[in-house]
């Protein structure tokens, strides 16, 4: 008679147990682990790793080290382009936070982005920006 497929899982893990505790030299005996830690839950248990040779104090910070000003980007002029090369332009200049929409108020989406001219722009070209901003591009279809 066949016997369950648990059956044989239980007796794998058993012999890997007996594996992992009997030593070389068979006497049953389990090696102490080198080091043991133990702390409570959320406590650390090992030292912070040491800091960087570049690494400062927190109280000798270099002037402006603090906080880095943001990447700036210069927004290109996209109205007239089809909208896939305004959005090509847009992203050339190193500006990705792009939405879309439809111009005329229908809600329609730009599917094939070739098909559409851009008609405006939410930020003004020549605008210098953090390239993180969000610039909406207003676009009609090519043949309306």
């Amino acid at each position: 008679m066949a016997q369950p497929k648990w059956v044989w899982i239980a007796g794998g893990l058993a012999v890997l147990f007996v594996i992992g505790v009997v030593n070389d030299d068979g006497s049953g005996q389990g090696d102490a682990p080198a080091t043991t830690t133990t702390a409570a839950v959320g406590e650390p248990t090992a030292a912070p790793p040491p800091p960087d040779e570049g690494s400062h104090d927190e109280g000798s910070q270099d002037e402006g080290s603090q906080d880095a000003a943001p990447e700036t980007c210069t927004v290109p002029d996209v109205v007239g382009m089809v909208h896939q090369q305004a959005q090509d332009t847009m992203q050339d200049a190193g500006l990705f936070q792009l939405r879309e929409e439809d111009a005329t108020g229908r809600g329609r989406m730009l599917i094939v982005d070739r098909n559409w001219t851009t008609t405006a722009q939410s930020v003004a070209a020549g605008q210098v920006v953090a390239c993180d901003t969000e610039i909406t591009l207003a676009a009609r279809k090519t043949d309306e």
